[in-house]
């Protein structure tokens, strides 16, 4: 594991139609590309140790900031600073449009999960395969007042502070102490220090941040309307659309606030090839926690990719 002094960088930018998005990569450039997306309250660097063992491996490694953090930015003043699902995976899409690349591999966990989630539930097309923890991320708006058991909602404390003025202000005036919170909620057995946590805080002082994700949990719990733009991607995914493209989930067995499955409880969701794992010791920032099992995933999708894609062809080779 790399230590807290180690950087993804040099950073790069590529202009959206919304967003000036700040990128690492890594690899060759005609590798089969990877990207990889953060979660909340998290940065780039929950791939330290991930990416360089992909990209040894060939792949083309793309890290983005999401929306919100970092040195990624909004093009105009008057766009909205959403922060919900439809906005996320749109901004991989984008993403990918401005590199020019057709299809990659997306993998991610909490944020960067549900919008690896959002764009092969909408955009099939473009994407080879996703590696997702905690399985199927798409928000099921329309029940989202319905109560989990007490000890999970504790876990979720922040979503409901941050639907009020004071939780506004608390993020505001309290950005890396809310992270510091949170993660040691959600990965008790990870161990942290000072200087990881401060590296991943430089994120949370994007100009944006707040309003990102303010609106994130606001618009999850049916708060706050979504965005104008993203309104027919938002009404597909009140559907709850299934992911055809091949799929790799994990949960991590050290998870403080999701409880590892058997993948049995999303089997419905996923329609195309899906394997799932269980990881020993890792909490919900399992790039991090557990680089190996994550890259290890990454594999595993692009070999379910290939049998797929060969299976599809002699389909067609047989009609």
């Amino acid at each position: 594991m790399k230590d807290a002094q180690t950087r993804l960088e040099p950073l790069h930018t590529v202009t959206t139609p919304v967003l000036e998005i700040a990128y690492a990569e890594f690899g060759p450039a005609d590798g089969q590309p990877v990207v990889l997306l953060h979660g909340y309250p998290y940065d780039i660097h929950s791939y330290v140790d991930v990416a360089p063992i992909l990209a040894g491996r060939g792949y083309r490694v793309l890290v983005p900031y999401l929306r919100g953090h970092g040195p990624t930015r909004f093009l105009s003043r008057t766009s909205p600073r959403s922060g919900q699902q439809a906005a996320l995976g749109k901004d991989v899409i984008d993403f990918l449009d401005a590199l020019d690349i057709p299809r990659a591999i997306l993998a991610g966990y909490d944020w960067g999960g549900r919008a690896a989630c959002v764009a092969a539930a909408l955009w099939p097309h473009r994407v080879e395969g996703i590696v997702s923890v905690n399985s199927y991320l798409i928000q099921d708006i329309a029940a989202s007042m319905s109560p989990l058991d007490p000890e999970l909602e504790a876990g979720f404390w922040y979503f409901f502070y941050f639907l009020t003025d004071r939780g506004y202000a608390g993020l505001e005036k309290h950005r890396t102490q809310i992270a510091e919170v949170i993660w040691r909620r959600n990965s008790p057995d990870w161990l942290f220090d000072d200087a990881m946590l401060e590296r991943s805080a430089e994120a949370f002082r994007n100009p944006d941040y707040v309003d990102v994700v303010i609106h994130s949990y606001r618009h999850r719990l049916g708060q706050v309307a979504g965005a104008d733009e993203y309104e027919p991607e938002e009404a597909v995914l009140s559907t709850l659309p299934a992911i055809r493209v091949p799929a790799v989930t994990l949960d991590g067995l050290a998870d403080g606030n999701f409880p590892a499955t058997d993948g049995s409880p999303s089997a419905s969701r996923f329609t195309g090839p899906r394997v799932h794992h269980q990881i020993p010791r890792a909490g919900h920032n399992l790039p991090q926690e557990a680089p190996f099992a994550f890259a290890q995933a990454v594999l595993e999708v692009a070999r379910l990719g290939e049998l797929d894609g060969a299976r599809r062809l002699e389909a067609i080779a047989a009609r």
